[in-house]
């Protein structure tokens, strides 16, 4: 009886105390929770924002090498500046080295025989040459002396005619040698054969062309910078093997800091307010008091896929972007290449007619 008469009315009146409680409670407001940093804001009055990236003036050059091979030398580290034309790391040459020797001894060769081509004759085989002239003509001599006293016997029975064939086809023997000495005598003062000179003068070309090569491929395993700029990434070490070509993490990343771009995504659907020379101020990502004001550099007239994602949770990712190149002078300011910037571009106000249609329609 007591637990009917006292304690059920008393947990229903609790249970409609906490009915009303809970109820008053999820029709309060809910207080927004306060951002990490506080948003940037625009300073012109009608504008377009963008999502930029800092990167480098030159852009971001990625390094890599000619020829692949094991790395065997890194000269420079992260934060470096370097001049162009400074050695940046060094692939196992010593392949290409004994490449280039043989390619000197082949020039040698070369050129050592076009030289003996080109002092033809040697001095010492000219009188030697000669006396066989001379040693013709005296053998000739003899054969004719001989023939004509055979000939010039009265009584032609007391030779035979077999004989006096004899003397006749040795005096013209001796009459050929003569001849083949006196052309070999001209054939060796004239010297070398022109077209031996050209062909001896070609091979000196390609042995020198054959070497060019070769210690052009020994130079090129050694990656020096383009131009002056910062090494803003080194990813190769020592005795790891660089491979050539494109790579998705390159060999190193350099780039010149002193003065930064801003490479800023338009959404395609603002791409018409954005005018050539707008002002256009940045603020960094996470801390909005950080602002500078930016210099219009150039507008890249390719719509593209947007590819730099910020994080946004409304971010459309489905979009394309009309890039806008923007330029600033770090200074002090702490920014880095790579860092997120929200962009504000002046531009004219949104309109719901093109400038044909307001003037047709005022």
């Amino acid at each position: 009886m007591f637990i009917r008469k006292y304690i059920v009315p008393l947990l229903a009146v609790a249970g409609v105390g906490l009915a009303i409680y809970t109820a008053r409670a999820s029709n309060k407001p809910i207080t927004p929770a306060r951002p990490v940093a506080e948003p940037a804001r625009s300073p012109f009055p009608a504008f377009v924002a963008g999502a930029g990236i800092v990167e480098a003036s030159t852009q971001n050059i990625a390094i890599g090498t000619p020829l692949p091979g094991i790395a065997t030398s890194v000269r420079v580290k992260v934060g470096d500046r370097v001049k162009a034309g400074d050695v940046l790391f060094t692939i196992d040459e010593r392949a290409v080295k004994a490449e280039v020797q043989t390619r000197r001894a082949a020039l040698a060769a070369a050129e050592q025989t076009f030289a003996r081509l080109s002092s033809l004759p040697r001095p010492e085989e000219v009188p030697a040459a000669e006396a066989r002239v001379r040693e013709a003509e005296a053998a000739l001599s003899d054969a004719r002396s001989q023939l004509e006293m055979w000939e010039g016997v009265s009584d032609k029975r007391a030779i035979s005619q077999d004989e006096l064939n004899k003397r006749r086809y040795a005096a013209a023997a001796a009459q050929a040698r003569l001849e083949q000495a006196r052309a070999d005598l001209n054939l060796l003062k004239a010297g070398a054969w022109k077209p031996d000179l050209e062909v001896a003068r070609a091979q000196v070309e390609s042995a020198k062309a054959q070497l060019h090569a070769a210690e052009t491929d020994l130079d090129r395993l050694t990656v020096r910078a383009p131009i002056d700029c910062t090494i803003l990434q080194v990813n190769i070490r020592v005795g790891e093997f660089a491979q050539a070509g494109p790579l998705a993490t390159p060999l190193m990343l350099a780039g010149d800091l002193n003065t930064l771009h801003v490479r800023t995504d338009v959404d395609e659907n603002d791409a018409w307010r954005i005018r050539p020379g707008a002002k256009a101020r940045g603020s960094l990502r996470g801390n909005s008091q950080i602002a500078f004001d930016l210099t219009f550099v150039r507008i890249e007239p390719y719509v593209i896929p947007k590819r730099s994602l910020t994080g946004d949770s409304a971010e459309r990712v489905d979009t394309r972007v009309l890039q806008v190149l923007y330029a600033f002078t770090p200074g002090s300011l702490p920014v880095y290449a790579g860092q997120q910037v929200d962009v504000f571009i002046e531009a004219a106000p949104r309109s719901p007619h093109t400038p044909s249609e307001s003037k047709e329609n005022p």
